[in-house]
Parts: C-alpha cells; structure tokens; sequence
C-alpha cells in the first residue's frame, strides 16, 4: 500500500477490515481507533488526527466490514 496518511481513509478502512475482520467497526471507540490504525505496518503520518478524519475511517472501515460479512 505504501505510506498512508489520516486523509487516506479508503485504503485505511481496507487495512483495518483485513486486520480486524470479527470487528464490528461502529463498536470501536475513537480512542482504540486512533490506536489501530498508529499500528498499521503501512501508517506514517505525523500529523494529528481529529475527529472527523477517524470518522471517515470508521465509515470506510464499515462499508468495507458488511460487504465480507455476507
């Protein structure tokens, strides 16, 4: 994937469904948000995050989420 960035929620939500996929992405608090996504071995991105970019990321997360679950 390369070096992704907070405003790469697309390619983040696709990472975290493939690492998480028994996670339901609308039960996770941003807090432990921020942090899966820190871990991501593709993440590097210095610039903070806010609320609104973890919210598309949750979004992305999620659409990827129930299209594998069915």
């Amino acid at each position: 994937m390369g070096n992704l960035k907070w405003t790469d929620s697309e390619e983040i939500g696709i990472a975290l469904a493939e690492e998480h996929p028994e996670q339901d992405p609308l039960k996770v608090r941003f807090t432990d948000l921020h942090r899966m996504v820190m871990e991501l071995v593709d993440f590097e991105d210095p610039a903070p995050s806010n609320e609104a970019k973890l919210e598309a990321i949750q979004m992305a997360w999620y659409e990827e989420w129930k299209e594998n679950q069915g």
